[in-house]
């Protein structure tokens, strides 16, 4: 067996969401749009603002789960931009599911919220991003989501 691969923590995403667009049954399943208005990224090697552009383009399965496919952009204390695509899953029982939908606020470890991301820039003083591989876990709130992202060793 190889070695498993251990985590490192690179930084904490405070997403703010507009208003959930809805679209209604597609192919999959209820889809949605929720646009992606701003936030910040706070870390030891990634720190900015999250820029008022991108979406999650959300697929809702009949069973509740719901697949998270994000794509946005933050604007590095120093002055990169950084894309980020991260894509995953959140699901849970029925009920905190629709504790979440109504807008409560939900202890994260009543659901499952996990993601991986991409990151990419030009910018070669963050260059590292390009080639690792991030996952995350994350909480959803009324008007925002919260996303610890940890690299992967």
């Amino acid at each position: 067996m190889l070695t498993p691969p251990s985590l490192e923590h690179a930084c904490d995403l405070t997403v703010e969401l507009g208003p959930v667009r809805e679209l209604g049954e597609g192919r999959a399943g209820n889809r949605r749009i929720i646009p992606i208005v701003g936030g910040k990224v706070q870390g030891e090697r990634l720190s900015g603002t999250i820029l008022n552009l991108g979406a999650d383009w959300q697929t809702v399965y009949r069973n509740g789960c719901a697949y998270l496919d994000t794509r946005y952009a933050f604007e590095s204390d120093d002055g990169a931009l950084v894309e980020i695509i991260n894509t995953g899953y959140r699901h849970g029982p029925e009920d905190v599911l629709e504790r979440l939908a109504d807008g409560e606020d939900v202890d994260p470890s009543e659901y499952y919220m996990r993601t991986h991301a991409k990151l990419e820039t030009g910018d070669p003083r963050y260059a590292w991003v390009n080639t690792t591989l991030f996952v995350g876990t994350g909480a959803r709130y009324a008007s925002s989501v919260a996303i610890s992202l940890f690299a992967v060793r």
